[in-house]
């Protein structure tokens, strides 16, 4: 027998369902947000996977099409794989929950959002984010919840939780945070230059619908959730741990202390390969490999934590404050549109900028209202970047993550179609990776941006800060700027923050521990803010001040241009064939819009210019007296046609081919003739009569 529970959120009935769908996942929940409809599934395998370190979690967000009643396109008719906007939101319901199950489970746990009904002003991610909460806290499955989330809008400096569609098209800033009763958990954001006070209000805004939230989630857990179940714990063996730190401890120091990246890892492999022959006898490799390996981790994580929480020393001897060698280059590409090349440290990011007619603009299949995407950004990770030999399988989502944070971070700052009437491709690759490649990728790209001559409003740079923390002491905690691999690896958070000198555009924040308080907050986005504008001034804007004042000489050149609505259908002609022909005639490319506006781009100028006069041509009305060179496209006994405009006929009758008299018309003009005419009339039905002027 099913069991609802109901609550509002920003004035909306939210119903979650238990007992109705699904009996065989350990949990399973029907999520209502109005007429919005998520189911959320919660199942764990029985027994741990074998030889794995990790704890082997996947979370999906399954967007159906039959939710907003399209057939989905392709040849196959069905879903295929996930779109990147159900990448990025099971990204988004990843992050908050990973770090609230123990470490040491196994186990595999899959959770499912199915999305099976959408009310567009009811966001399915909130129903999902929620729905993938409560289905896992009711289960059995160990998990130190529940949480929640929702979005934040912000208009005309008013914050406004879950906002609808219409509420959406006028803020100024799309936040999502999850969090506990107690502390923020996750926060991912796209903004309008929004300040660091408002960012921060916002945040604390979303916590306290949050704790409200979370209230109504522990009250069901309380009423029907069940036990967790046992498993096997996964923990290094105290007294191996500590010969190995007694041993290699000063070991371990030494080889981390350095700020290449190859140094530091060639240093290790000695420490461990020392380690496993000094410990043969004792703790064999066959039997104790692995946790041999597990405490030399341990072991670095506890040495990097202590620098830098009680000594202020960091593996690359900088301050806790002080950014890694930053290097920046424009126009290294030739024959590309627009490139930039940023360095920081051992990590670099090459990118480039790619402009296109607007036709070119990516086509969006999902159960969102966005049809289409002027703006691409795509992100890279090689694996030689880091050293590695692994097959290159397509993007993850990771790459697809990292590639929507810096989309959302630059879009804010760029012009208008009517402004600049191109579709935009940026594509990052990262060369060499030691960190912040997801910021450096924003950096590099507003130097190709500028380097391609895109007007954009503001430069964009991006930096993150990471996080140790005192787990016996909320209070008790240290920030340091620029975070490198290693202590993204040993710390506790990875923020970025993305923005120009006026404010924030993006967020994206992973965390390790089980929330963070509100002084970490206001402390990063302080130290991030700080960041930014040294970035900006000292290293991005010496390498391009501003935008190049023209675009690239092998981009396409855009000519715009306003037709009558009514004079579409002739400028695109039966079956497209009037438009096919002036393409075919000026190799340019015409997109049409369905207001009249028409694009018209080519890389040859003059091309570029024909089609256009084509185009007027044809919209063009004829008037009494106009005299044009036409082309003979039919002979009758009684006259020819004569072809004065793409489209447009008119009658030489054969008293109008001479002066004298004519008998046949083909004793004048013959079929495919170029000859010059004037119009003597136009009748109230549109036929237009013409004489043939004498050369």
């Amino acid at each position: 027998m099913s069991k609802i529970y109901e609550t509002e959120v920003a004035g909306r009935p939210l119903s979650l369902e238990f007992g109705k769908v699904a009996g065989l996942a350990n949990g399973s929940v029907i999520v209502r947000y109005g007429d919005t409809v998520v189911i959320s599934c919660a199942t764990a395998s029985d027994k741990p996977r074998d030889g794995i370190d990790f704890f082997p979690l996947s979370i999906d967000y399954e967007e159906k099409m039959y939710a907003v009643g399209k057939i989905p396109g392709g040849f196959n008719r069905r879903e295929g794989k996930p779109s990147d906007h159900a990448i990025l939101t099971s990204r988004v319901i990843d992050r908050p929950m990973r770090p609230l199950f123990p470490k040491d489970l196994r186990n595999d746990v899959s959770i499912v959002s199915t999305v099976v009904s959408v009310d567009q002003d009811n966001s399915p991610e909130f129903c999902a984010m929620i729905g993938s909460s409560i289905a896992v806290s009711v289960s059995d499955i160990p998990f130190n919840g529940p949480v929640a989330a929702v979005y934040v809008g912000m208009i005309d400096g008013e914050f406004i939780i879950n906002p609808n569609v219409e509420q959406r098209e006028e803020s100024d800033l799309n936040l999502v945070v999850s969090g506990s009763a107690k502390k923020v958990v996750m926060i991912e954001a796209g903004a309008n230059e929004v300040s660091e006070t408002d960012m921060y209000n916002a945040i604390m805004f979303a916590h306290e619908e949050i704790k409200k939230i979370c209230a109504f989630l522990q009250k069901i857990v309380d009423e029907i959730g069940k036990p967790k179940f046992e498993y096997e714990h996964v923990t290094v063996d105290q007294a191996l741990f500590d010969d190995i730190r007694d041993y290699a401890e000063e070991q371990v120091k030494q080889a981390l202390d350095t700020d290449d990246k190859t140094v530091r890892d060639a240093r290790l492999l000695v420490v461990y390969e020392d380690v496993y022959v000094h410990f043969e006898d004792k703790y064999p490799q066959e039997e104790y490999k692995d946790q041999i390996d597990e405490a030399l981790y341990k072991l670095q994580k506890t040495i990097v934590r202590n620098w830098i929480m009680y000594e202020k020393k960091r593996v690359d001897g900088r301050g806790i404050l002080e950014l890694r060698p930053l290097s920046s280059e424009v126009g290294l590409l030739p024959r590309v549109h627009g490139s930039g090349l940023f360095s920081r440290g051992q990590t670099q990011c090459l990118s480039v900028t790619t402009l296109a007619p607007i036709g070119d603009a990516q086509t969006i299949d999902g159960v969102g209202l966005e049809e289409s995407k002027r703006y691409m950004h795509q992100y890279n990770f090689p694996s030689y970047s880091v050293g590695e030999t692994r097959p290159s399988r397509g993007p993850g989502r990771r790459e697809i993550g990292h590639g929507a944070l810096a989309e959302r971070a630059l879009l804010p700052v760029l012009p208008s179609v009517d402004e600049f009437p191109y579709a935009i491709r940026v594509v990052s690759e990262v060369l060499s990776s030691n960190g912040s490649t997801s910021q450096g990728s924003i950096c590099g790209s507003t130097l190709s941006l500028m380097d391609a001559g895109v007007p954009i409003k503001a430069p964009v740079a991006g930096i993150s800060v990471g996080l140790i923390t005192d787990p016996e002491d909320d209070d008790n905690f240290i920030t340091m700027v620029d975070i490198q691999g290693l202590e993204d690896f040993f710390g506790d958070m990875d923020f970025k923050v993305a923005g120009t000198k006026k404010g924030i555009t993006a967020i994206q924040m992973d965390l390790k521990v089980d929330g963070l308080t509100p002084a970490i907050i206001k402390t990063a986005l302080e130290q991030t803010r700080n960041a930014r504008f040294y970035i900006l001034d000292e290293v991005m804007l010496k390498a391009i001040a501003e935008p190049r004042e023209n675009i690239s000489e092998y981009a396409p050149k855009i000519i715009n241009m306003a037709i009558p609505v009514d004079k579409i259908r002739e400028v695109i002609g039966s079956g497209g064939k009037v438009i096919q022909g002036i393409v075919a005639d000026t190799g340019a490319k015409i997109d049409i819009e369905e207001d009249g506006r028409i694009y018209i781009a080519a890389v040859d100028t003059k091309a570029g210019e024909l089609a256009k006069k084509m185009i007027e041509d044809i919209i063009r009305e004829p008037e009494v007296g106009e005299i044009y060179d036409g082309k003979v496209v039919k002979i009758m006994d009684f006259g020819a046609f004569v072809e004065i405009l793409p489209g447009t006929d008119g009658l030489v009758h054969i008293s109008k081919l001479a002066k004298g008299r004519v008998e046949k018309v083909t004793d004048v003009v013959h079929e495919g003739d170029m000859i010059k005419v004037e119009v003597i009339e136009i009748q109230p039905n549109g036929k237009i009569n013409l004489r043939k002027i004498e050369d």
